[in-house]
């Protein structure tokens, strides 16, 4: 995958272009907090975008070894996480292992 870094070489962004067409693990339930919730109707922010570049393998500005350990957590079953900025704020997103529930949540709830 082609990714950028910043100066602090600690958010990676992904080429859009790069991020697979399929998605790459099941979301199963998707969930997310009253906060998160509250923060993107805020900003007139939808949900959808977010899950799906999840889904697909748009990290958002995780480091380097983030996006590392999740590309081994799809292969070998285990939890994935994102990082999306939205406005001064920061949501998360992250699937379980089992698969069976993804769920959206600020930092706070992190």
């Amino acid at each position: 995958m082609n990714n950028k870094t910043d100066n602090s070489n600690t958010a990676v962004v992904h080429s859009l272009s790069r991020l697979s067409k399929e998605p790459l693990f099941p979301l199963g339930l998707v969930c997310a907090t009253p906060a998160a919730l509250d923060l993107l109707d805020h900003n007139g922010v939808n949900a959808t975008p977010y899950f799906a570049r999840h889904q697909h393998g748009d990290y958002g500005t995780l480091c380097a070894d983030d996006v590392e350990q999740n590309r081994l957590s799809i292969q070998h079953g285990m939890r994935i996480l994102s990082a999306y900025e939205i406005g001064k704020d920061r949501i998360y997103i992250i699937t379980e292992a089992d698969r069976s529930v993804t769920t959206m949540l600020l930092t706070g709830e992190y």
